[in-house]
């Protein structure tokens, strides 16, 4: 088998195990014990927690191929309950849509629980927190208000991406580090367990695993629950380009462009090829373009795309 073969073969893998994971948990009998062997599972690689995280968000974007199909396919569902499998699922076509008429579970549908400020695919909020602090939340994003002894405002970054305006105290959770600002703006991204702090103006203090790492304007800090990156300069244009309803990749592969497209477009990009998404991308995208995204990356690339209802498109 070729080294290319094998990354597909991977891919192809862990999308079957994160759709079983999937099914598990949200089907009514998942005990503590499957709860951590999924930890265990999610947590062997980022490659794991993706793989989950887009099986979810193509569950939950399959949403409306599950009221165009109802229609036609209700006998087969009744005749045949649960006869389509995670292969149906994952392995493209009218098939995946079908799927979701007889496994998509309520559950998925909690996004906003546990957060004051959210939002959905797409959209962008402006929220005044308290007097002196500015919250622009990006598509979504979940926050919630948190109190601290010190009476400080506090909220929690619980996922999503948010620039933060804050002339005075405010302390911030994103992950496991706490960040404290009187008179900054800060952009903060949470997103598949890694947070990225950016600093625009003024200056940030991060206090993560022990350490406290003070940043300033032009510097921004990634971390994860186990590591800490070092600060570096950033290109301010590419990080705040969502706050201008663009999006900037520059020598970003294909398939982490495409993870973040799918942030902000209903329905759901799937990219069935490894080595497609090693392609290297340089684009600006406007917001209002991405409904037609896809046929952007075909003609790009070559690629050969199949869209199903609901927004779905299957990208080889």
């Amino acid at each position: 088998m070729s080294a290319s073969e094998s990354a597909t073969a991977t891919v192809s893998q862990l999308r079957d195990e994160a759709f079983h994971w999937l099914v598990r948990l949200t089907s009514g009998h998942a005990t503590q014990a499957d709860a951590e062997a999924f930890r265990r599972w999610s947590a062997q690689s980022s490659e794991h927690a993706r793989a989950f995280a887009q099986a979810r968000q193509l569950w939950q974007a399959m949403a409306p191929a599950e009221q165009m199909l109802q229609g036609v396919q209700a006998a087969k569902v009744i005749d045949h309950p649960r006869r389509f499998g995670r292969r149906a699922f994952l392995g493209g076509a009218i098939a995946a849509s079908v799927a979701v008429l007889v496994a998509r579970p309520a559950l998925l549908d909690g996004w906003s629980m546990g957060a004051d400020f959210h939002t959905n695919v797409g959209e962008q909020r402006r929220v005044d927190l308290v007097q002196g602090v500015v919250l622009e939340l990006n598509t979504q994003t979940r926050i919630s208000q948190r109190t601290v002894a010190a009476g400080d405002a506090a909220i929690e970054v619980l996922s999503g991406e948010v620039e933060v305006q804050a002339r005075t105290p405010l302390r911030v959770l994103a992950g496991n580090a706490e960040l404290l600002a009187d008179g900054a703006r800060f952009n903060v991204r949470a997103i598949d367990g890694s947070v990225c702090v950016t600093c625009l103006e003024g200056s940030v203090q991060v206090q993560h695993q022990g350490r406290r790492v003070s940043l300033v304007q032009g510097l921004q800090l990634t971390y994860t629950a186990q590591r800490q990156g070092q600060p570096s300069a950033f290109d301010t244009q590419q990080v705040m380009a969502w706050r201008e309803q663009m999006l900037v990749f520059n020598d970003a592969p294909l398939a982490s462009v495409i993870d973040e497209i799918n942030r902000y477009r209903p329905g759901m990009i799937v990219l069935m090829n490894a080595q497609l998404g090693q392609r290297k991308v340089q684009a600006r995208f406007s917001l209002a373009q991405l409904e037609n995204v896809a046929v952007l990356i075909r003609d790009a690339y070559g690629a050969s795309i199949t869209e199903l209802p609901g927004g779905i498109v299957l990208v080889s």
